[in-house]
């Protein structure tokens, strides 16, 4: 009979939940990378903007200092939303840690069973063995006895 692991359905149910929380650990990193991206975009857009006001006529200032103010609070804004994200990314990862646990759990449980299962096929097949062993032993005592007795009888027919 060949080895069945009871609980073959758990390992593969957690299997598929961790292989989950890694798609979503992914997706909150990538979220993280959007946000740098956007940082790095207003941040080239404050240096260019700062180049341009240089250049300005005097009555453009103003404007040019209220786009600026709004970029910064843009900056602001986008660095807070970037730590979220990343605080986002190690509650996933967390989480994650714990289902990669809970396989590895299941996974060295399953080894275990394996492991004894090949021990009683092994103790089954030496019991075969043995039984047949007996049995050829048996066999061959019976055998001598007859050929004992055979040769007896003919000893005294002689």
């Amino acid at each position: 009979m060949p080895f069945r692991y009871r609980l073959q359905k758990a390992l593969e149910f957690r299997k598929r939940k961790k292989e989950e929380q890694l798609q979503i650990v992914i997706k909150a990193q990538q979220e993280v990378y959007r946000i740098e991206g956007a940082i790095e975009l207003n941040n080239r857009e404050i240096e260019s903007t700062r180049v341009n006001m240089r250049k300005a006529p005097f009555y453009l200032l103003e404007a040019y200092d209220n786009f600026l103010k709004s970029l910064y609070e843009k900056a602001v804004a986008l660095e807070q939303e970037k730590q979220e994200a990343e605080q986002v990314v190690k509650e996933e990862q967390q989480k994650l840690m714990e289902r990669e646990k809970d396989v590895k759990v299941l996974e060295k449980h399953k080894e275990r069973m394996h492991e004894i299962y090949k021990e009683e096929e092994k103790a089954a097949e030496l019991k075969r063995l043995s039984e047949v062993a007996v049995q050829k032993h048996f066999a061959r005592k019976k055998a001598e006895e007859e050929d004992a007795e055979r040769e007896a009888r003919r000893n005294r027919n002689k």
